[in-house]
């Protein structure tokens, strides 16, 4: 498989998305967004296993860097990059997804309520900010990422309908995020009408996400099929 071409979509060194090209006839395009908690520290390379699997299954995937907490990150500047990261997609693909790890799975989901798409992953995505400060997960991360901003600026909890089909994946032994995040998440935007997948797997954690041998991607990429 050929590397990832590189696009800058801003001037900030964290402004840049990777593409990976299928050999053929693309399928789609799948906007792909890390986790880490919006922190600086983890970048777009967690996301490299499920590009090259979704390049391998014929979809391009648009591996997204965006700038995070402790480098000009957080609301609005995250936000802005995942938008501006998705408008620069060079190209026109048959379909469009988001799919997203933990707090990209929360960007994944944030995306769909701003701009079209075809379907949203969230692979145990920290939908609900105010939950995820309930939760104190990464000791109070949720707050100092949402900083000042309303709950509805940046919460996908908070911004539904997002009228694009949802998958939802979570795994039962997640300490990290735990899976009453999916599980709220999924019970609201059901109530707000939008279309809902929720697939727990009871026996995986909160990285067999990443891994495409997983039980967990392999319910993704059903659902892509």
């Amino acid at each position: 498989m050929s590397p990832p071409e590189t696009h800058a979509y801003g001037p900030d060194a964290s402004q840049f998305c990777e593409l990976f090209r299928p050999a053929g006839e693309t399928a789609g395009v799948a906007i792909v967004l890390h986790g880490g908690f919006w922190r600086a520290r983890y970048d777009r390379t967690l996301m490299h296993p499920l590009c090259r699997d979704l390049a391998a299954r014929g979809w391009a995937a648009w591996n997204v860097e965006y700038r995070r907490l402790g480098a000009g990150g957080g609301v609005p500047a995250t936000l802005d990059d995942v938008v501006a990261a998705a408008e620069a997609l060079p190209l026109t693909p048959p379909r469009c997804v988001a799919i997203g790890h933990s707090a990209g799975g929360h960007l994944a989901a944030y995306l769909a309520s701003r701009v079209p798409l075809d379907g949203v992953v969230s692979q145990a995505g920290v939908l609900d900010l105010a939950l995820g400060a309930e939760l104190g997960l990464s000791k109070g991360v949720a707050g100092e990422f949402l900083g000042e901003a309303p709950l509805a600026e940046a919460s996908p909890a908070h911004r539904l309908p997002l009228r694009a089909p949802t998958l939802l994946t979570h795994g039962g032994r997640d300490d990290i995020v735990p899976p009453v995040m999916s599980e709220r998440y999924a019970e609201a935007a059901r109530a707000a009408g939008d279309d809902v997948t929720l697939v727990l797997e009871p026996a995986e954690d909160h990285y067999g996400h990443l891994d495409p041998a997983n039980p967990l991607w392999h319910a993704v990429v059903r659902w892509l099929a």
